[in-house]
C-alpha cells in the first residue's frame, strides 16, 4: 500500500530518512561533482529526467529513443528551460561523454542520441526516479514547493547547497520556529561544491530577506538556523516525490518495497 504525500509530509521517521539522503546526496557529490552537478538545479535535474525518460520509456506517449529535436520540444513544452538552455545541455552532456550519437542509426537524419555507460554508472543511484520522470515533471508540488525551496533549486549548484543545510540538522522539533544547525562556512561551501563566494552570499542574502535562514548572532561568526517553513517546503517536496515514486512502484509490481531500517534522530550535531 503506498503513502499519500500528505501523510509524508508529518511523518518525523520518514523526514529522518529523508535526512539521510541529502547526506548521501552531498556525499555523491563529493565523489564525482561533475556527475553530480546535473543534478545540482532543478532546471538540470529535470532536464535529465526528460532526457533519460525519453530514452528508456518514450514519455512524451511516442516510443523510447532520445534526440536533440524531440528532447528540445519535450523540454518546451513543460516550460523547464528555454530553446537554447535546452540545446545548450544536449551538448554539455556530449562533451563529458554523458551522451553520446548512436553509430549507426537506423534514421541517420534524426541522430539519436544515447547514454554512455559511464553516466549510467553514476547516474544508476536515481534510475528508479527517471523512469518515472512523466509523473515528477508534471507534479507542480515537485517543481514548485515553496519560494525558498525555489530560490535554491532553480540557482546554479542550489540544490546540493541545499541538500547540505538539511544534512546538517541535527534533530527535528515540530513546535520550534527555528532549526539551529551549528556554525557554517562560505569557504567550505565553495570549495566543496566549486561555487563562488559571490554566489553563495547572494543565495543566502536573498533567503535572509525571506526569513528563512540566518545567525543566532553576528552573521559569519554564530551558529546558523533554517526556518520551519524553509524546511517544510523539502519536507513536502521529498513527501510529494517519495509518494509518486511509492505508487509507480506498486502499479508495477502490485507491493511497496520493504523500507530500510531507519536509525532514530541523532542529537548530537550532524556537520559532515
Amino acid at each position: 500500500m503506498s503513502f499519500a504525500a500528505e501523510e509524508l509530509t508529518s511523518d518525523l521517521g520518514f523526514f529522518t530518512a529523508v535526512l539521510g539522503c541529502a547526506r548521501e546526496m552531498v556525499a555523491a557529490y563529493a565523489d564525482n561533482p561533475r556527475a553530480s552537478s546535473i543534478f545540482a538545479s532543478q532546471q538540470r535535474w529535470l532536464m535529465a529526467q526528460a532526457g533519460l525518460g525519453l530514452y528508456y520509456g518514450g514519455i512524451d506517449g511516442e516510443q523510447p529513443g532520445l534526440y536533440a529535436r524531440r528532447f528540445v520540444d519535450y523540454v518546451l513544452k513543460h516550460e523547464i528551460a528555454s530553446h537554447n538552455t535546452a540545446l545548450s545541455f544536449i551538448q554539455e552532456m556530449l562533451t563529458y561523454r554523458f551522451l553520446r550519437y548512436l553509430a549507426d542509426p537506423p534514421i541517420k537524419r534524426l541522430r539519436p542520441i544515447e547514454p554512455t555507460e559511464s553516466a549510467v554508472e553514476h547516474l544508476s543511484k536515481w534510475i528508479y526516479i527517471h523512469l518515472i520522470a512523466a509523473r515528477i515533471i508534471a507534479n507542480d508540488r515537485v517543481r514548485h514547493p515553496g519560494e525558498t525551496f525555489d530560490l535554491f533549486t532553480w540557482a546554479n549548484s542550489g540544490g546540493v547547497v541545499m541538500d547540505y543545510l538539511m544534512s546538517r540538522i541535527a534533530t527535528i522539533d515540530p513546535t520550534a520556529a527555528r532549526m539551529v544547525i551549528g556554525p557554517i562556512s562560505f569557504t567550505e561551501i565553495c570549495d566543496r561544491f566549486l561555487i563562488s563566494r559571490t554566489h553563495v552570499k547572494r543565495l543566502m542574502s536573498k533567503a535572509s530577506s525571506m526569513g528563512s535562514v540566518g545567525w543566532t548572532g553576528s552573521p559569519g561568526k554564530s551558529h546558523f538556523w533554517l526556518s520551519r517553513g524553509f524546511i517544510q517546503e523539502y519536507w513536502d517536496y521529498q513527501a510529494e516525490k517519495f509518494a509518486i515514486i511509492g505508487a509507480v512502484w506498486e502499479e508495477a509490481f502490485g507491493a511497496q518495497p520493504e523500507p530500510a531500517p531507519t536509525e532514530p534522530p541523532i542529537l548530537t550535531s550532524a556537520a559532515l
